[in-house]
């Protein structure tokens, strides 16, 4: 699997450049000025097309999406990394999907000044994702308790055709549907001119006014020159609330996390006493336990399905109660690629993963809700080794080549 790559230009200068799918963060290499990439609802991409210059484009819509989807069943959690497209307007001429097009070509971002038709899109994603999951769940053994799905990405990528007496891959040039019927006209159909803009905002503190710093597919950006931590939004940056975990080894990087504090219901869970109970940690449980106030934690960055379960069910048992220091380090900092909505997503999925015996309790998945009230992101320190990364006192590590394998998830 690789990037969605987008040929794009620098709002500033115009130069060219090439970017990931993921990435938000964009530094021009001619002007030096840095932006922030913003999409109201989700991305909207083209294909590029070698159509002869005579003839009308039509853009026909496709959803894409990808993520990990997470299923409880009676023999434990099954996991899967899904990447699929599904035609968003309903129709027998055009492909179902653009199979592997997206990763293989180059893509532009839809523009209002973008040429041709572009249909819009009539089909539902909600319909798509129940087309998927209906044909994923009959591999699957029934009942399925919970399904989550994380780390999701969510974008409506245009493919080029064109109409004769048949429809016509603008990109191979060569017909993808059966003779038309007579009077057949695309254009009637529901489309036009394409809207939406993406929006490029300047990284600059907005409690200081210094550079915001990040990786390129960084959702959270920081200022060390006024010690703050900023989220992207449709409004501007929002600051966030943030602690670290100190540590005095060196050779440390910070993985972020999000702590979360949570209503359950349909399953006591509000205390540390709780937590050994439901998890049948083997502990003597101490009267002081029950006083000590169970918070979930979630990762705050992108993995495989198997390491990202390992991760957020090993930290939620340890239940670090160290004291945090709301300061920035001044280390190497991994960026926030799994947001708080994701991570809130996960908070079931991470209740199954250590709720023991499963086969008596993950029938009360069904019932059981969780009411997220606050959170906070932290920053926990790893110590780097030749081959992963470890926290000793937590018992979590982190393969250096799965970290890596998870650049483009």
């Amino acid at each position: 699997m690789s990037d969605i790559l987008i040929e794009h230009q620098c709002p500033q200068c115009g130069a060219p450049a090439i970017l990931k799918e993921t990435d938000r963060l964009f530094a021009c290499e001619f002007c030096r000025v840095k932006s922030y990439l913003l999409q109201k609802e989700f991305f909207r991409y083209m294909l590029p097309n070698s159509a002869p210059k005579n003839k009308d484009l039509l853009f026909f819509p496709y959803w894409r999406f990808k993520g990990m989807i997470f299923s409880c069943v009676e023999d434990g959690i099954k996991h899967r990394f899904i990447d699929f497209s599904h035609q968003a307007v309903e129709s027998s001429y055009f492909p179902i999907s653009v199979g592997l097009r997206s990763q293989a070509l180059k893509l532009n971002f839809v523009t209002p000044e973008s040429k041709g038709y572009f249909l819009k899109p009539t089909q539902p994603f909600n319909n798509v994702m129940n087309i998927f999951n209906h044909r994923y769940n009959i591999s699957l053994p029934n009942p399925v308790f919970h399904q989550s799905h994380i780390g999701e990405t969510l974008s409506l990528i245009y493919s080029p055709f064109y109409a004769n007496d048949k429809i016509f891959d603008a990109i191979l040039n060569k017909p993808v549907s059966p003779v038309l019927p007579d009077g057949f006209d695309a254009t009637l159909l529901q489309g036009g001119r394409p809207h939406g803009r993406i929006n490029f905002i300047p990284t600059l503190c907005p409690n200081c006014g210094w550079d915001l710093e990040g990786r390129r597919d960084a959702l959270v950006l920081n200022c060390k020159n006024c010690n703050s931590v900023w989220r992207p939004t449709a409004n501007g940056f929002k600051k966030l609330k943030f602690a670290i975990l100190p540590a005095k080894e060196e050779n440390i990087i910070y993985f972020p996390f999000w702590r979360i504090k949570a209503d359950v219901t349909g399953i006591t869970l509000s205390s540390y006493a709780d937590l050994v109970r439901i998890a049948n940690i083997p502990k003597a449980i101490k009267k002081k336990w029950e006083d000590v106030e169970f918070r979930f934690w979630a990762l705050g960055f992108k993995v495989r399905p198997q390491v990202f379960l390992r991760l957020a069910r090993s930290i939620t048992l340890a239940q670090p109660q160290e004291k945090l220091v709301r300061e920035l380090p001044d280390t190497r900092l991994h960026p926030v690629t799994l947001p708080i909505e994701e991570a809130i997503e996960s908070l079931t999925l991470n209740l199954a993963s250590f709720m023991k015996p499963q086969k008596d309790l993950f029938p009360k998945l069904r019932d059981i809700r969780i009411k997220p009230k606050s959170y906070l992101l932290v920053y926990m320190p790893f110590i780097e080794q030749h081959h992963e990364l470890i926290h000793p006192e937590f018992h979590l590590g982190i393969n250096k080549n799965q970290l890596e394998l998870a650049s483009n998830l």
